[in-house]
Order: C-alpha cells, then structure tokens, then sequence
C-alpha cells in the first residue's frame, strides 16, 4: 500500500481528452443513423464504428505515459485496483441502465423480450457487472451480444485483456520486442480487413470463434501501437492542434463507404490503414498541441470527462430507439428526427447526471478506500 502512496498524478494531454468526447460524441450519431440504414454501405456517417479502434489506440497511448516509468513505484495489484476504479463503477451503471429500460424494447425486431424471465435478466444484469462475457446461449435479445444488456461492454472485455497483457507482460518488452509485436497485429490487421466478408473490421461482441477474432484483431494493433507511440514519440508543439486533429477525425469516421459491393477489399484496407496511419498521427499531433483558452480548456475537460460516461450508457437509449423506430415499421429519419434528436439529447444529459452524481463521487469513496 505504500508503494502505491509514492504515486503522483501527471499532467493529462486535455486535447486527447478532448478527442475522446469527439469520438463518443459521433459513436451516439453513427449508432442513431444506423437505425435507419439497410447496410454497411449506406450507413450515415460510415466509419463510425472506427471509433472503437480510435479508444483502444489512445487508451494504449495513455496508459503507457501513465505508468510505464512508475513501475518501480506500483505493484501489479496496485495498477489493476487502478484501472478497476476508473473503468468498472459505469460498467455497472451501464447494465442497470440497461435493465431498467430492457423490457420497454420490446419489438418485431426483438419479438421474445417480453418472455425473458425477470429472474434471467437480472441474472444476466449481474454477470454483466463482472464483465464475463456471456455465451451465445444466454442471449436475450438476439444480437449474440457477450452483454445483451449493454452491447459497448464488449469493448470493456477487450479493454481490460489489454491492461491485463500489460501489466503482466507486455510492459517489460523492450521497443524493440514491442515494435515487433506491433507490426504483426498490424499485418494481422490489414490481412483480416482486405480478405474480411464484410470488407470492415465491425464486429468482436459475439463470444464464438469469429467473434473473438475480429474483438482481438481489432485491440492488439491499436492498443499496443498506442503503448509503442507513447514510448518513441518526440512530442513537438503543434498549434490549433484539437481544432486540426478533430476535423481529421471526424472525416476519417464520417467518410462514406469505400469501393461498394463490388470491392470490399478497398474499405477493409481503409479501415486498417486509418487504424494504422491516421489515428496514430490524430494522437501524435493531439499530444504535441496546447489548450491556451479558457474556453477551449472547459470544452476539452468536458468532452474528456463525459467521454467514457456516455460511450458505456447510451447503447441502452439506442435499443430504446430502435425498438421505437421497429414499431412503426421502419420509420425514415426524415419522419423520426425529433425522436433521434430527443434520444441524442437524452444521451448527452444522462452521461452527464451518470458522471456528477455517481460516476465521480463513487470513483472518490473507491480511492480512499482502496488505493490511498
């Protein structure tokens, strides 16, 4: 415990924080069109789903600042109690969120809701607080979701074998072994996406073979690269950098489907390439820029802090909407945008009333309690 005393907060990169609500923020509008596309390749804001990569790089860039040279300082237990108190109080928020509105979703779309036993959904409830992934057998929704309840869980899975591979081994490899490790998930990366059916890199909430492919296909580059970029990277200074970086952003994810039906190939290796290319250098640039405003230091906290709040509660308003667009039978957004505006709105004010009045004061009392 006292090692864990020694410890000091650093200084946080506020427009990487920054870059994290811009990424949440358009992860709630690509789930919201997504309800009224009828694939991949006429989905509104396309690349949406890159976001998730975009987490997995920055949360790899993060913690290897965070803690790479405080190994000395900090058990292993001590970096797991950590990131547990970060990351798992709005894992639970997240499921019971999820269960209070699960029976409102009832659906053609999800037409056996309403005959899950009580008892089987609170049951799912609490093994979601754990994160365990559920089997395809304890589906009830019918998604094949490893968390029915909370379908952004998959990414928390993934998150935490990251942390786990680092804090246990991946942390002691020299630039050299980690570099070597990095081109491999990379090769893997861009060999899975061009050669891929769907010709993207969706996918990784299913607990079966492919499902478990496509979610450690999609951590181990960008988490891995992240930790490797935080370890080579020669931080410059970069001006308007969050105003740069989060026009970049937002065009690699809003860019329209690439190649069509015809090509998949060409999307899979825009997806990979983004991962691989682009975001680093959205990462490199965020981390060399300064926030000098004041106001541009309150947006970049804000976004920062309703990031992870509102990226792990908002599925549950997404089924919400579905389920509503499902009923009548199919609605345009042309004639459901007040409705997508209200469940975007909705999203935005529940993240927030999660993060003040749970979030925050929950992750204070778990310090005092387990790390101070």
């Amino acid at each position: 415990m006292q090692l864990n005393h020694q410890l000091t907060a650093k200084p946080h990169y506020p427009i990487l924080d920054g870059l994290r609500g811009v990424a949440a923020i358009t992860v709630v509008a690509f789930h919201i069109f997504e309800t009224h596309s009828t694939s991949h390749l006429d989905q509104i804001i396309n690349h949406g789903y890159l976001a998730v990569d975009f987490f997995f790089l920055l949360s790899g860039f993060v913690v290897g600042y965070a803690y790479d040279d405080r190994w000395h300082k900090l058990t292993v237990g001590g970096f797991f109690k950590r990131r547990l108190v970060r990351l798992q109080p709005m894992v639970v928020m997240g499921m019971l969120i999820g269960a209070t509105l699960f029976y409102y979703q009832d659906c053609a779309l999800w037409p056996d809701i309403h005959a899950v036993p009580l008892w089987k959904m609170l049951l799912i409830m609490l093994i979601g607080f754990t994160l365990i992934p559920l089997p395809l057998s304890a589906d009830i929704r019918g998604w094949q979701e490893m968390h029915p309840l909370d379908g952004p869980g998959w990414s928390l899975f993934f998150e935490y074998i990251a942390n786990i591979l680092y804090a246990l081994f991946v942390r002691k490899f020299s630039k050299t072994a980690l570099s070597i490790l990095v081109a491999v998930a990379g090769a893997a990366l861009i060999h899975y996406t061009v050669t891929s059916k769907s010709g993207d890199v969706i996918g990784g909430w299913a607990l079966n073979a492919d499902g478990l492919r496509i979610g450690f296909t999609r951590l181990m580059f960008p988490f891995f690269g992240g930790l490797l970029l935080s370890r080579t990277a020669n931080i410059t200074k970069v001006k308007n950098a969050f105003l740069w970086c989060s026009i970049l952003l937002l065009v690699v994810l809003a860019m329209p489907r690439i190649g069509g039906a015809e090509h998949l190939w060409a999307n899979g290796l825009y997806d990979s390439l983004s991962i691989i290319l682009a975001f680093p250098i959205i990462v490199y640039l965020g981390a060399s820029g300064e926030v000098t405003g004041r106001l541009s230091s309150k947006l970049c906290k804000w976004l920062g802090d309703i990031s992870y709040p509102l990226y792990i509660t908002h599925y549950p308003l997404i089924y919400l909407y579905t389920a509503w667009v499902s009923r009548r039978h199919g609605a345009t957004f042309q004639e459901a945008w007040p409705w997508a505006l209200a469940t975007f709105v909705s999203a935005l004010v529940l993240a927030y009333v999660c993060l003040k009045f749970y979030d925050e004061p929950v992750r204070r009392w778990l310090q005092k309690k387990t790390i101070a």
